[in-house]
């Protein structure tokens, strides 16, 4: 009697079929998930910005006033000399970048604050994912 060896493994059409449905997949899904990292950025600085005015208004609560814009936001971390109640854990773990690499421009009277961020571009104005992001903006 001799035995036959049962066959194991894929035929190449089998595997064509699993590359094409795969490479299907990948183009129809890869351009709606790529087109979405902008709009995460543009998410992350306005929850950004929010936190931003969270530890501001914490600063303010603490020492009556904001950090001016000299001071920057580097007051929350820091803290400054006109500070005298400033928590020993500071408001911020260290200065806020936006998700593009740049620094939040910070503006205050010493009454109002503003927040801003300059979008992807990194130039004041623009579009789109270009708009600037300003904390007066938000909801």
């Amino acid at each position: 009697m001799r035995r036959v060896a049962s066959q194991a493994g894929f035929t190449l059409i089998e595997i064509m079929v699993v590359v094409f449905i795969l490479g299907l997949l990948v183009t129809l899904v890869a351009p709606k998930i790529i087109g979405r990292t902008d709009y995460a950025r543009q998410t992350k600085a306005k929850a950004d910005i929010k936190a931003i005015e969270e530890a501001l208004n914490m600063f303010k609560l603490d020492n009556g006033f904001y950090p001016s814009s000299a001071e920057g936001l580097a007051a929350l971390v820091q803290g400054t000399p006109r500070a005298k109640r400033f928590s020993p854990d500071g408001y911020l773990p260290k200065v806020p970048v936006d998700p593009w690499g740049n620094e939040y421009i910070y503006l205050s009277d010493g009454r109002d604050i503003v927040i801003m961020s300059l979008g992807a571009d990194g130039v004041e104005g623009g579009e789109g994912y270009n708009a600037d992001i300003d904390s007066r903006a938000l909801d």
